[in-house]
């Protein structure tokens, strides 16, 4: 053996013992806030976010138990993904630009940042190339800060059904990321402005439209965005801590 592979060895191990420390913690957190929301702890899936974090962290972060990745840059996930052997589902979840929509078919398994019918179809053009059918959510700007991407509350109905129209794209729900704030009033309208659109997407019953994701809360306000029906989490920092 190696110094190389003594080393790589080391830090894995290390990754390890760090992850599934934060992951047992973080578990029984997931699990006090969906209790007091009267939901089932079960509901909620976590997307780790491995942004800046090394393939060996993300590699430690699947055998821990973790299911899903999300990466916020198509070069950074292209890299990364080719040194993971474990098996989980990636997610985008970064702004994605239309010129990245054919890597972006190939290397992800749900794009939750559509936030236009122009990226929508360049996706489903590059998904019909690759004769696959690709998940996505629509990422809506409920803070109404103007910094934030995402499509205003006025414009989900009509890319929707905008989207139902693509024959290689399947609308799974809704993404956001709330106002940078302290208050947690202030944030927590931001999950129940989502929440309710999810609600009126759903009872609009447009064909091959399913709002079975709502995705919302990072590591400093998950169990607000729990509290409000979120069942997908993005949580990187809560995950491999401060990065470095």
């Amino acid at each position: 053996m190696s110094v190389c592979d003594v080393v790589y060895i080391i830090k894995f191990s290390n990754f390890m013992d760090q992850i599934l420390h934060n992951w047992r913690r973080l578990e029984e957190r997931i699990a006090r806030a969906a209790e007091l929301a009267d939901r089932v702890p079960a509901e909620v899936e976590v997307v780790a976010i491995t942004k800046t974090r090394s393939a060996a962290a993300v590699e430690a972060a699947i055998r821990a138990g973790l299911q899903h990745v999300g990466e916020n840059k198509v070069q950074e996930a292209e890299a990364k993904k080719a040194g993971v052997d474990a098996a989980a589902r990636w997610h985008f979840v970064g702004h994605l630009q239309t010129n990245k929509a054919g890597k972006a078919v190939t290397l992800f398994d749900l794009v939750q940042s559509v936030d236009s019918a122009r990226l929508a179809t360049a996706l489903d053009r590059r998904a019909a190339g690759a004769c696959r059918c690709l998940d996505i959510l629509i990422q809506v700007n409920t803070s109404g800060v103007a910094q934030q991407h995402g499509i205003s509350s006025e414009e989900l109905m009509p890319l929707a059904e905008e989207i139902a129209a693509l024959s290689h794209l399947r609308l799974r729900g809704l993404m956001t990321i709330a106002e940078d704030c302290e208050k947690a009033s202030q944030v927590r309208s931001c999950f129940s402005r989502l929440r309710q659109l999810g609600e009126r997407l759903a009872a609009t019953r447009i064909e091959g439209v399913e709002v079975r994701y709502l995705s919302m809360g990072m590591s400093a306000d998950f169990e607000l965005a729990i509290a409000e029906g979120a069942n997908l989490v993005r949580l990187g920092t809560a995950i491999f801590g401060p990065r470095d």
